[in-house]
Formats: structure tokens, C-alpha cells, sequence
């Protein structure tokens, strides 16, 4: 099948694995250009508007009615804050004019998202000329989570973001900690030494620089929320998808993707780390030959304490019996 002929949402996906084997790093780009895959492209804005964004801000909306918590901002990151939402502002006008726009008229500044109908004048550092607090109100028009790290005492630190769509952690647990603290329970990382490293390279970055990565895991449906706070609304999905029909497992096993950007701000000098979560079922995947045996392959040689960091041990058993009975690959 040839990328003409494929579905636009598997043509523009991110799939994590292009090289012939894997190994987990901190597998770092620079961002802004287009990444070719088997099936297409993807990458080149580090937001992302697609056919999913008004589904995708509706359901963050319904996540932060029942659990205000997703949002968190320590006191001193109030002008990260700020920055944040301009950088923000202006990306999605960048991108997207006809839908989105940002001026400015001295310290007035004007707003208008056509997507959500929403139109806003404020004033940077005053904070009752919006209706929420900064982060908050921009984290709501973009598809994806926003964490700050702000940088002192030769580290960085979690201070402040709004996460409706994590993947089995807590930002309400994480805000405050260190990055490598953060990073604790990552396993085999420490011995090499990649959490240091990356950190390193982060608090290098300077003003405007941007950098991208990628991180995956499997979800069971097209379930966004799996932060810890949901456990019991998704783990027993979790636990039993092997229990069910194996026909069924390509339909509700999803690849779920995180295109990451890592941006230095540069009046605060805050790290902007921008998160979007992209899932396809493995018969989305399965359209793409390459794709099913990298995945095939990715799985059966995962490590064991690897896929029970990535809460994948009762599910890539599934997922590999239902990519050797449905697709081509070799085992």
C-alpha cells in the first residue's frame, strides 16, 4: 500500500522506532523540520492543531472540572507563566493565521482563537485581565500538556504545568521535585548515566533553542487520561484486554506516542516542555507493513523491567500474538 492510499491519520503519525534496533536514550533533535516515516510525515510545528483538537480540549476541559489538581504553578513561576502563553499565542498564529491570531497594541495585547470562538484582550502581568491564570488559559487551547522547569541551584525543577493526558505519573506527585528526582524510577538509565546527560544538555539550551524527542508506550482504547489519579479507570482495561477475544485487541490496543519539545524560554529563562499524545490501534498500524514488524520486533525484545516501567507487561503479549495472527511479520 502506498502512502497515497493511506488514511491521513496514519500518513502523519509519529512512529517512535526508524532505526533497525532499539535502545532507550534520550533520542534528541532539533525541532522545526519534518520527519519522514514509511507512511508519510510528520513534525514540523511543535503545536499541533489536527482533526482531534476540538475532542481532545473538550475532554482536557472535563479532566480539569473534575480534578482542578492537573493544573499546578508554584508562586516564583508566575512570569514563566506569562511567557509561556505568548510563546504559545504566537506559535498557533504562526502556524495557523486563518484560525488564530495575537497583537499587539503597547502593554495591550489581543487574542482571538477562531477554533473555540474565543476572543481576549489582556495586559502581560496583570493577572484579572484574564479569566484564569496564564498557563491555565492557554494550556486550554493547545492539544498539548504543558510542564515549566525552571533552572536554579545547577538544576532543574518541575514548577508549574497543566497535564490532563499523562501516561501513568502524576504532575500533582512531581510538581516541585528535581529532574532527576522525576526521573527516578526510570530503569537502566542511571547506571548509563542518560538522566545526568540530559539534563546537562537541557540547561545548556539557550533562548529560542528548540529540541524535540519521542516516547511511547501502549494504551488500551483511545483513552488520553491515563495519569495515576485514573488508575482505577483504566488499569482493570489494562490487566484484562488478554482475557478478551484476540480479534478485538487489534481494534483497542493502541501505539501511544509523546512528540515532546523542549524549548528554552528567554525572559524567565524557563524550559518549556510541550507533550502531545498521539494514539493508533495496531490495525491502524498494521496498514503499514514496516510498521507492524519494527513493532513486533520492539516488543518481543523490550526488556522485562523496561515494560513494566512503560505499564506494557500484561499488554505486549496481546499486542505480539495479535500482530503474528492479523499481519505478515516474521516472529
Amino acid at each position: 500500500m502506498t502512502a497515497f492510499a493511506l488514511p491521513a491519520r496514519v500518513a502523519r503519525f509519529p512512529f517512535p522506532f526508524p532505526h533497525e534496533t532499539y535502545r532507550y536514550s534520550t533520542n534528541v533533535e532539533p525541532a522545526g523540520t519534518r520527519a519522514v516515516t514509511a507512511a508519510g510525515s510528520w513534525g514540523e510545528d511543535p503545536v499541533d492543531v489536527d482533526e482531534f483538537y476540538l475532542g481532545d480540549l473538550a475532554e482536557r476541559d472535563r479532566i480539569l472540572g473534575a480534578d482542578p489538581d492537573r493544573f499546578q504553578a508554584l508562586p516564583h513561576m508566575e512570569a514563566a507563566q506569562w511567557e509561556t502563553m505568548t510563546t504559545l499565542m504566537r506559535m498557533l498564529a504562526d502556524a495557523h493565521p486563518d484560525r488564530f491570531s495575537l497583537a499587539r497594541d503597547g502593554d495591550r495585547w489581543h487574542w482571538r482563537n477562531g477554533e473555540l470562538g474565543w476572543d481576549q484582550s489582556f495586559v502581560v502581568g496583570v493577572a484579572d485581565s484574564l479569566p484564569e491564570p496564564p498557563l491555565r488559559y492557554i494550556g486550554r487551547q493547545v492539544q498539548e500538556d504543558v510542564v515549566l522547569l525552571d533552572q536554579r541551584e545547577g538544576a532543574l525543577w518541575g514548577d508549574a504545568g497543566l497535564v490532563t493526558f499523562a501516561a501513568d505519573w502524576s504532575l500533582r506527585f512531581d510538581v516541585g521535585m528535581s529532574f532527576l528526582q522525576i526521573h527516578g524510577p526510570v530503569p537502566r538509565v542511571h547506571e548509563e548515566g542518560v538522566i545526568p546527560r540530559a539534563q546537562q544538555f537541557l540547561m545548556g539550551l539557550q533562548a529560542g533553542q528548540r529540541y524535540r524527542r519521542t516516547n511511547w508506550t501502549l494504551t488500551v482504547d483511545r483513552r488520553l487520561d491515563t495519569a495515576t489519579e485514573t488508575y482505577p479507570d483504566w488499569g482493570r482495561d489494562r490487566r484484562l484486554l488478554g482475557e478478551g477475544p484476540l480479534a478485538d485487541v487489534g481494534r483497542r490496543l493502541h501505539l501511544r506516542v509523546e512528540v515532546q519539545h523542549l524549548i528554552r524560554l528567554g525572559a524567565s529563562n524557563a524550559i518549556l516542555f510541550l507533550i502531545r499524545t498521539h494514539l493508533l490501534p495496531f490495525e491502524d498500524v498494521a496498514l503499514v507493513p514496516e510498521w507492524a514488524q519494527r513493532l513486533h520486533d520492539i516488543l518481543v525484545e523490550l526488556p522485562d523491567d523496561m515494560a513494566d516501567y512503560k505499564g506494557i507487561a500484561r499488554t505486549r503479549g496481546p499486542g505480539i500474538d495479535w500482530l503474528r495472527a492479523h499481519t505478515g511479520v516474521n516472529a
